[in-house]
């Protein structure tokens, strides 16, 4: 009998999955969550309008970047080898039906739901008379005044529409000179008034309607003497990735304004409808913004839905919402009010937000008041509205000690908000840097140098998210306090290397992008593979948003050939593709959507049973590995790396209800349930474990974290 030959491992581009597909897929996932009907009903809610703002997002960004390099003749084909123009072709359609799916969930589920908690939105003019008086008060006093019809014929071009505005396109016709014309017009829904106008209730009832329809119920008074035939809601989405060379204007933060300016009148990539706009008027709209009917999406239902979130904000019954929580401070640091000298006994592991953020808060304000404190020094990439991380830094000014801030001013979206900020600390004395040339300051680093009694001691804080208060109590973050001399000398160089002028310098502990991240992170895999080859225990655990990076994802396989057993926790893209017999069958993907926005980014490396673990910023992405500074670094005692893995990881590995896995074909589902095994929902029970502080501690012994993450029985592949 002749002997089979083993299967042939795949090649390029099979082996990879499509970034921007793979992205879409995990937009599929969030809706999912407002699809669930387990979910309370505003946070389903919640989790449509997210689906929305992503989409917004992509067109802006992702899309943007496939049309230009169309426009500008790229013909060059990407790992999974889709030119740019083919992957453009493959993701209209894949968004058209994500979008199906959205507002179909919206008509048949979501708003008959809202509607039996007595939340309904209302047509203008099927209202009682008093509801008629009183939005008829409302118009008049606070949205007529702030109207402006615009015309569009030759002596009124068509107007420049600022990105995602959300707009009335009028067909009406009157006479003109003695004889009948038609005209389009175009009303802008003034983003300055609430979207929704709520009515007065004496009840618990939570009546809305929409601005765009009450102004289409005045229309006439707006175009006096012409009859209206019909108006229809439309927005338009444009480019808005930034475009400046650093290496050539004199003022970063300057070039940084101009170009927000100019995002809001980028060139148009996506045209949103809604369904019953004629088609004519469709290709008036299409030919006005010039773009193609492939960049038309007929929605059937309300555009720019994100405004919605305003009803998640109203006062509704608890019910609706999952039930608050707040993290507690960190066991170590309770009636612990010298948090120094708690560093100086042992490193803190914070994991939010289910340990408080307040204890990164306090720790920067307690270090602006210590007359002890030399020096701060802290990047800053998504500062958000919460004014305490940057209010410590002012008044560490103003208590006399030397404060610097890297401030990232191109974090997008959050652009305009940063420079705000950077002024601010700069008028308030703070030394403000704005980075290195040509690369985004990613990485999360605080530190504090303090006098103590036995000599200058460095204190320092990584992390894997913002220093944003108001987000960390919505993403699952780490973060490090600690005050060992190699963090602290290592964080020293950093801050030099951002503030200065000088060579990356060989680090003691960190693992810092560009110049060394990435081979960093293949040696740490390439070791596992020389372990598995030469019968030693060999493990990987990776959770992170997103991979990306071919050559990490090609040192994977060929650790998985050599028997390295990997478990990928990614939340959004994955261009890795698991489970391909004679590639990556010792490969396991899943993802989690969540209550809390996954944002962790974590390695574990078994070692032959002595396990490394590593903590950072970084995404495995050519962006983080190659055009950011990011940071990782590992954990060094051995109670917080066995509560990393033991805790974190391996819980969320044994997810079976909000995770979902990767199938070599692309798709996702839910992790089959074995007969006997309980449901197990990562985040709900990191929530519990915190919420009972007398119970007993959940960390593993060291030994057996690398006993305990045993392999999974591959899930059966999906042909």
């Amino acid at each position: 009998m002749a002997k089979q030959k083993p299967a042939a491992a795949p090649t390029a581009p099979s082996r990879y999955f499509n970034r921007e597909l793979s992205w879409l897929e995990f937009n599929q996932r969030v809706l999912e969550e407002a699809l669930d009907p387990s979910n309370p009903l505003l946070e389903r809610l919640k989790f449509f309008c997210i689906v929305n703002s992503n989409l917004d997002e992509f067109f802006e960004v992702r899309v943007a970047g496939l049309k230009q390099a169309i426009a500008q003749g790229v013909t060059e084909r990407g790992p999974d080898g889709l030119t740019a123009g083919q992957t453009l072709a493959q993701v209209r359609p894949r968004v058209g039906r994500l979008v199906d799916d959205a507002y179909r969930c919206w008509r048949e589920q979501l708003v008959p739901d809202l509607a039996q908690h007595r939340i309904n939105f209302l047509d203008p003019s099927n209202l009682t008379a008093d509801d008629r008086e009183w939005l008829a008060a409302y118009y008049r006093d606070k949205v007529s005044p702030v109207l402006t019809p615009l015309a569009v014929d030759p002596s009124h071009p068509f107007p420049q529409l600022l990105n995602k505005s959300l707009n009335l396109i009028v067909r009406l016709h009157g006479q003109f000179h003695g004889q009948l014309r038609r005209w389009l017009a175009v009303v802008q829904v003034p983003r300055a008034l609430p979207r929704l106008v709520s009515l007065p209730r004496a009840d618990d009832r939570h009546d809305y309607v929409f601005l765009s329809h009450l102004i289409a119920q005045h229309l006439a008074d707006l175009f006096p003497g012409m009859d209206i035939e019909g108006c229809w809601s439309f927005r338009v989405t444009r480019n808005s990735e930034l475009y400046i060379d650093e290496e050539e204007v004199p003022n970063l933060l300057r070039a940084v304004e101009h170009e927000l300016d100019k995002r809001k009148r980028g060139a148009a990539v996506r045209l949103e409808v809604s369904a019953d706009c004629p088609a004519e008027v469709r290709a008036d709209l299409l030919a006005h913004v010039k773009l193609t009917e492939e960049d038309l999406y007929v929605v059937d239902g309300p555009v720019n839905p994100t405004r919605l979130m305003a009803v998640i904000e109203g006062d509704h019954s608890h019910e609706l919402r999952d039930p608050p929580f707040f993290g507690p401070t960190a066991k170590l640091l309770r009636d612990r009010p010298d948090v120094f000298a708690v560093l100086r006994e042992r490193d803190i592991l914070l994991h939010h937000p289910y340990d408080s953020f307040n204890s990164v808060v306090e720790f920067l304000e307690t270090a602006a008041a210590d007359p002890k404190v030399l020096a701060i020094k802290q990047t800053l990439y998504r500062t958000g509205g919460d004014p305490r991380i940057v209010g410590a830094l002012m008044n560490a000014v103003k208590n006399g000690k030397q404060v610097t801030a890297v401030v990232e001013l191109k974090a997008r979206f959050d652009e305009a908000n940063n420079i705000r900020w950077a002024l601010a600390l700069e008028e308030a004395g703070v030394h403000v840097i704005y980075g290195i040339v040509g690369y985004k300051i990613h990485c999360k680093v605080a530190l504090v140098v303090r006098a103590d009694e036995d000599g200058i001691r460095r204190y320092v804080h990584l992390g894997t998210g913002n220093y944003n208060p108001s987000t960390a109590r919505l993403y699952t973050d780490l973060g490090l306090l600690t005050c060992r001399p190699e963090f602290g000398a290592d964080a020293t160089d950093l801050f030099n290397l951002l503030t200065g002028i000088c060579r990356p310098q060989e680090t003691r502990r960190f693992v810092v992008a560009p110049f060394q991240m990435l081979n960093r992170v293949l040696e740490l895999i390439d070791r596992e593979a020389a372990h598995a080859k030469a019968g030693l225990p060999a493990r990987i655990i990776a959770k992170m948003n997103a991979l990306v990076d071919t050559p990490v994802i090609d040192a994977l396989y060929r650790a998985a050939a050599a028997g390295v057993e990997i478990d990928l926790i990614i939340r959004g893209i994955c261009c890795l593709r698991p489970g391909v017999p004679g590639l990556s069958e010792r490969i396991r993907v899943r993802s989690i959507v969540d209550r809390f926005l996954e944002h962790a980014r974590v390695w574990y490396f078994d070692n032959a049973h002595q396990p490394e673990v590593y903590v950072g910023s970084a995404d495995w992405m050519p962006r983080n590995l190659h055009r950011r500074i990011e940071v990782a670094f590992p954990i060094e005692d051995g109670r917080l790396r066995d509560r990393i893995v033991g805790e974190i990881l391996e819980t969320q590995l044994q997810d079976n209800t909000k995770a979902r896995q990767l199938h070599p074909d692309g798709s996702y589902s839910i992790p089959p349930r074995r007969k006997g095994v309980n449901p197990r929902r990562a985040q709900a029970e990191f929530m519990a474990r915190v919420q009972q502080p007398d119970s007993k501690s959940t960390q593993r012994p060291r030994r057996a974290v690398s006993e305990k993450l045993v392999p999974k029985p591959r899930p059966e592949r999906i042909r």
